[in-house]
């Protein structure tokens, strides 16, 4: 990507002249479009994908991080949601475990201590995604637990409100889990220019 249209999306965040639509985030004006998508299994069965929503908040930290001069951030997490309010432009990660109700119990919900860190492997076209190393949790529940999305986001903790949320999906039905199920989350984000 060149200097100029580094800028130029830049400045388009800026001055918000983006549309947000079920395909990405989609700049007019440049014909650039950011998009990602979820991709879920439980028990190794099949992979379902689902897009998802690049929120304001995560679509600036890329550009800034990739482009600017903010330091990149040493690692990003996946987190789980019950809620029933699908993912909006300006959730944040300050907002995101209330909005979305984001699962951080280890007995009524997965028995990781922390949000699953998302490891990548080294992009080579205009994607970049963890499906080679799938983000793996092991369901808690005393009878069942309905997981109704996913999010990205720059902090390790559950329910924490810091750092960046990067982008967020609610899944079409919810997934409904037993104690002792293994759901792989895997997630990819795309730039089309």
């Amino acid at each position: 990507m060149n200097e100029s249209l580094k800028k130029e999306i830049g400045k388009a965040i800026a001055k918000e002249h983006y549309d947000i639509t079920e395909n990405g985030i989609v700049f007019p004006s440049l014909d650039v479009l950011a998009k990602g998508e979820y991709f879920d299994r439980v028990n190794g069965g099949e992979w379902s994908r689902t897009p998802n929503l690049v929120v304001t908040e995560g679509l600036a930290h890329i550009l800034n991080t990739a482009l600017g001069a903010k330091a990149k951030t040493a690692n990003y997490y996946l987190a789980l949601f019950s809620g029933a309010t699908a993912p909006a432009a300006n959730w944040t990660a300050a907002n995101f475990t209330s909005v979305a109700s984001e699962i951080v119990s280890m007995t009524e919900g997965y028995t990781n201590a922390t949000r699953p860190v998302w490891t990548p492997t080294e992009a080579t076209g205009n994607s970049i995604d963890n499906m080679t190393s799938a983000a793996s949790v092991t369901i808690a529940t005393a009878s069942t637990l309905n997981v109704t999305g996913a999010a990205m986001l720059s902090n390790p903790t559950k329910g924490g409100t810091t750092g960046v949320l990067v982008s967020a999906t609610k899944y079409a039905t919810a997934r409904t889990f037993q104690s002792g199920d293994i759901y792989e989350v895997g997630y990819r984000l795309s730039l089309t220019v």
